[in-house]
């Protein structure tokens, strides 16, 4: 079974016990090998709340690190900050929760989002 394998049948198993409402999003994180993305979506209209990346035009660093993920972070939480959301559901997408995925929590949390 090749690592992507893998880490599908742990985001089906994930995504199984959790679910997104507009009040409470789900906050999808996936990460490619130049970029960090995360959405925060709502699972009962199918649609995305908010979206921040390292492709977005405010996010300053464009190197793929655990500061930009950070900052990536940062971004997400005042996205959601802005729309008057305080709680969310992580969707780690079947990563590790280490290094940037969990600089990007620590980011979000930073502005005051709980999960």
């Amino acid at each position: 079974m090749k690592i992507k394998d893998k880490r599908q049948h742990r985001k089906i198993r994930i995504r199984k016990k959790i679910n997104g409402t507009a009040a409470v999003p789900r906050l999808a994180v996936f990460k490619s090998n130049n970029n960090i993305y995360v959405q925060a979506i709502d699972d009962l209209k199918q649609n995305t709340i908010a979206s921040a990346s390292t492709l977005s035009k405010e996010v300053k660093t464009k190197n793929l690190s655990t500061e930009a993920s950070k900052e990536v972070g940062e971004l997400m939480g005042q996205k959601l900050t802005d729309l008057k959301i305080t709680k969310a559901v992580f969707d780690r997408g079947g990563y590790i929760y280490h290094g940037r995925v969990k600089s990007l929590a620590d980011g979000i949390r930073e502005k005051g989002i709980e999960f």
